[in-house]
């Protein structure tokens, strides 16, 4: 039988050559398949064999409104044919600032820069500054970047980790500074009385509380029922910021992210992903008493690509869409994602099959495990990991393409047939394994 991924598997060969393991970023080159694009348009992908996929992977998350929109277009070929980059200012930073701050509730400044890595180390610097305290304060499984100060007890293992009440600070990648471990301490999440401890006894040292408000980079997490309600306020008890990483779930959960959402306002954002709808961007958004310290010299930061042109006109063309007749695209996305999630729902137990669902409409992901709820990162250990690689790999026969670790992400341009069309794939999938396909 041919191989269909036949020349998606020569390219990554000829990658090895130059790429380390053939890829731009270590993530892309897991399951279901490192697969080489040649276009995409709308909720669908095709691969450089010709396979067309219904594309639940979206870039990664930042494509809100799916691959090639006319109007992300139309606005990066009109900046295109204008200077690239100033190193200077043009209109289009107040006008991008202004739409940030007119949907999300904390943003009375927004700084622009590049990557969501680098929002975040902007984020801990100005805490720290605005605090005079050392510390932040992460949870357990959460993702806030690549980078020293920031890749702490991600993805650690059981052996490593340390008491479920009181985690260890793991470094996440050998060649980390090893003091990283010394200006962060990690709590467990959802878990309101393990956080208010470990403030009490780091009191009046802890800068910042830092977290996904939904923990979508380890397995689409919901926050318990008033949780982020008590996070604010035991911040607000012990003088710390709250600062929520939403470059996942900002202009994608509402369009004012999970601080509307929640209706709970931190005192910082980062901001990403859906922010640009697929270009080059990261905001940090927050109180004017904190971003302030920027201008008058107290905090360092800069970038050459920060605010560049380039990013920015797609940039607000994608704010105006995402705020259009009340965030109407933002509520199709997560409305096309609820009727998957149901679709799904209802054919694992039509077959038999143990799954769980966990996240919204527009960012969820499928586990496979018999425990009824998921609420932190060690309840993702039961997960049945080869089952999971089982169900990727029959999703992208189906034509499917989703993420490594079980997540979709849904765009407002998922179609009701799209929807349809992976229903019944992902109910074809879900029967072969009731039955027995071999792993």
């Amino acid at each position: 039988m041919p191989d269909p991924y036949s020349k998606s598997r020569q390219l990554l060969r000829r990658a090895r050559r130059t790429l380390p393991g053939g890829v731009s970023s270590p993530f892309r080159a897991r399951l279901p398949e490192p697969l080489y694009f040649a276009d995409g348009e709308g909720a669908r992908l095709r691969d450089v064999d010709g396979n067309e996929y219904i594309d639940y992977a979206l870039a990664w998350g930042p494509l809100i409104f799916g691959h090639r929109h006319p109007n992300l277009v139309r606005a990066l070929s009109a900046a295109a044919a204008r200077p690239h980059n100033y190193g200077a200012q043009h209109e289009l930073e107040p006008q991008v600032g202004e739409a940030i701050q007119q949907l999300v509730p904390c943003a009375e400044r927004v700084a622009l820069t590049s990557s969501g890595s680098e929002a975040l180390q902007l984020a801990f610097r100005l805490a720290r500054a605005h605090t005079g305290r050392p510390l932040v304060l992460k949870f357990e499984g959460h993702y806030h970047g690549w980078m020293d100060s920031a890749l702490l007890s991600y993805k650690p293992s059981l052996e490593h980790a340390g008491p479920r009440q009181s985690p260890n600070v793991v470094l996440g990648s050998r060649g980390q500074v090893a003091n990283s471990v010394e200006n962060v301490v990690v709590a467990r999440w959802n878990d309101i009385g393990a956080l208010e401890a470990l403030l009490g006894e780091f009191q009046q040292q802890v800068a910042a509380v830092v977290m996904e408000p939904v923990l979508c980079n380890s397995g689409c997490l919901m926050p318990r029922d008033g949780y982020l309600e008590a996070v604010r306020r035991a911040c607000d008890r012990e003088g710390a910021l709250l600062i929520f990483d939403e470059v996942i779930t900002g202009f994608r959960i509402s369009p004012g992210g999970a601080q509307q959402a929640f209706s709970v306002t931190t005192d910082i954002a980062t901001l990403g992903k859906a922010l640009g709808g697929g270009v080059t961007i990261s905001a940090v958004a927050g109180r004017a008493r904190i971003l302030d310290q920027l201008p008058r010299g107290e905090v360092a930061f800069g970038g050459t690509f920060n605010g560049n042109p380039l990013s920015l006109a797609a940039t607000a063309e994608c704010l105006r869409m995402i705020a259009d007749k009340g965030g109407r695209a933002v509520a199709q996305a997560n409305n096309a994602g609820g009727r998957l999630m149901d679709g799904i729902s209802r054919s694992a137990a039509r077959h038999g099959v143990d799954i769980v669902l966990t996240g919204f409409g527009a960012a969820f992901a499928i586990h496979f495990t018999d425990d009824p709820e998921i609420w932190d990162y060690r309840d993702t250990f039961r997960d049945d990991r080869a089952r999971l690689e089982l169900f990727l790999r029959l999703a992208l026969n189906e034509g499917l393409y989703l993420l490594p670790d079980g997540r979709f992400y849904v765009s407002a341009v998922h179609t009701a047939r799209d929807i349809d069309k992976s229903i019944d794939a992902i109910d074809r999938v879900l029967g072969r394994m009731a039955d027995g396909e071999p792993s």
